[in-house]
């Protein structure tokens, strides 16, 4: 067999598999993928497996994943690729590696057929669908053959979802000599800049080899049964009827996949983190600190779990702060062109910053990981710095905290867009990682957007209006069911009743 079975799948165990979940091999996917399936159990019973990479299989046991959550090895050498040996997931990669591994990620079709193939096997019949990523859409063939249905969870948006699939499928920016240009599937008025795409997307003509990776793929995606989307139809209500239109099949909205204390307004460090990793510092501190502060007054400033700054934006980044004269937590990592394993060095900040900063408990600079959804849940959070990544984005909507863009890779650029131009309650403070900003514009930024009155009290507003309707979104009393929680209702009627459909034509 090509692959390993973990917990139920001992022969001895009667369990069916009625799931099977494939996430894209990166921490960001992975977290919803896990999240999503303990949703699906908790509506329905179901046994669900997530089948991946040793090394990520590894992650999300340290995840404390349930018992009902069956996760499956895959095999995967990422040597084979031209990848680092031992590379699974895209944490500490660069932009190319990374995309040396989207398209190397083909290698897990046959395993994932044979896995299929396998279950089938022990247990008469095929799993009720597949749920796999929308990077991975080779899986609905795999689906197909083994007589069951591929749904494409989308782990972004709804708006940046759609710009990263029609701009890969259609290439626009080759079309034009304009910096501007329009991308199919939006109206004229939603304009999109070269600017808003990072190096390979920019490079991309078609004949490269991301392109003759995504293209494919996201194709077979458009022939899939349905997606499932990480977003709420009440925030979304445009990008939602776009991606409904694009991809002429069902969108099932079932954001936001967050612990529900962090939804409840809970700030226990115990409960609400739900990514474990080796912490620099320890939430209690964290919240220690934020207590030292009134509501609303701290900016939080995070690029992600593998993103990173140049060192001369660093630097410029470092004296707008401290020239703002506002409180701030950064999580800081080595600069651009620097290993982002090695210990942060002081030279890469003003002379004495650090200090500074700690002596008046003005900044708390966290290395490399901090514990994001307890420091954006604290009442003195009001603002975040972020790269618009889309499980960022939905924590901070989550909490009513308002966002300075800075998008770096991905779709980032597509979902700063929206939270600027649709939702309101963002600035962009730049793009990419080789424009460059002064330090005059980084204090403008921070005091225009953190003002309690005008343009900052106007995006506070409506981020708490956006953070209520995600709340409703998940509400499940008696008869009362929020938007979310009906889609996964939707959802789990229509698979069923595929799999009856299945059933009729086979007999």
């Amino acid at each position: 067999m090509w692959f390993v079975l973990k917990r139920s799948m001992d022969p001895n165990d009667e369990q069916k598999i009625d799931i099977v979940m494939l996430p894209f091999m990166a921490h960001g996917h992975l977290i919803p993928f896990l999240a999503l399936a303990n949703q699906i159990h908790h509506l329905t019973g179901f046994n669900i497996a997530i089948a991946n990479t040793p090394l990520n299989i590894h992650y999300l046991h340290q995840q404390n994943s349930p018992p009902w959550i069956h996760l499956l090895e895959l095999p995967f050498n990422g040597a084979d690729h031209g990848l680092p040996p031992g590379t699974e997931h895209t944490e500490n990669l660069s932009l190319n590696q990374i995309g040396k591994l989207i398209i190397s990620s083909a290698s897990l079709k046959t395993p994932l057929h044979d896995l299929l193939l396998g279950i089938i096997k022990k247990q008469g019949k095929p799993p009720l669908c597949i749920i796999s990523d929308f990077l991975l859409g080779w899986a609905v063939d795999v689906a197909d053959a083994t007589n069951t249905v591929n749904i494409v969870f989308a782990t972004g948006g709804a708006y940046g979802t759609l710009a990263y699939v029609s701009f890969w499928l259609n290439l626009p920016h080759r079309k034009t000599d304009d910096e501007e240009f329009n991308l199919p599937g939006f109206p004229q008025r939603c304009k999109f800049h070269v600017t808003q795409l990072h190096g390979l997307m920019r490079k991309a003509d078609g004949n490269d080899p991301l392109s003759m990776c995504m293209q494919p793929r996201l194709s077979c995606c458009l022939q899939s049964f349905g997606w499932l989307c990480y977003t709420v139809e009440e925030i979304e209500p445009f990008g939602l009827d776009l991606l409904r239109k694009y991809t002429n099949s069902p969108v099932w909205p079932i954001g936001p996949l967050l612990p529900k204390q962090l939804l409840n307004n809970l700030q226990s460090s115990s409960t609400v983190q739900r990514v474990r990793k080796s912490p620099r510092i320890s939430p209690e501190k964290c919240v220690q600190w934020l207590d030292m502060h009134g509501r609303d007054s701290v900016l939080y400033i995070s690029f992600g779990s593998q993103n990173t700054i140049s060192a001369s934006n660093m630097m410029d980044l470092a004296i707008g702060l401290e020239n703002s004269g506002k409180p701030f937590i950064w999580v800081i990592r080595p600069p651009l062109g620097h290993d982002p394993k090695a210990e942060f060095e002081s030279e890469w900040l003003p002379q004495g910053f650090e200090d500074r900063m700690n002596r008046n408990n003005r900044g708390l600079l966290v290395k490399n990981w901090a514990p994001q959804l307890e420091i954006l849940s604290h009442e003195s959070t009001g603002t975040f710095l972020s790269h618009c990544g889309w499980n960022s984005t939905m924590e901070s909507l989550s909490q009513g905290v308002k966002i300075i863009g800075w998008p770096i890779a991905a779709e980032q650029g597509y979902n700063s867009k929206m939270l600027v131009e649709e939702m309101g309650v963002a600035v962009e403070l730049t793009r990419g990682v080789q424009n460059s900003i002064s330090s005059k514009h980084v204090k403008e930024v921070i005091e225009m957007v953190m003002e309690k009155e005008g343009k900052g009290g106007d995006m506070k507003r409506k981020a708490e209006e956006i953070a209520q309707h995600i709340r409703a979104a998940v509400k499940d009393e008696g008869n009362e069911k929020g938007s979310s929680i009906k889609a996964l209702d939707d959802f789990v009627s229509a698979i069923t009743a595929t799999k009856q459909d299945r059933s009729v034509v086979s007999a």
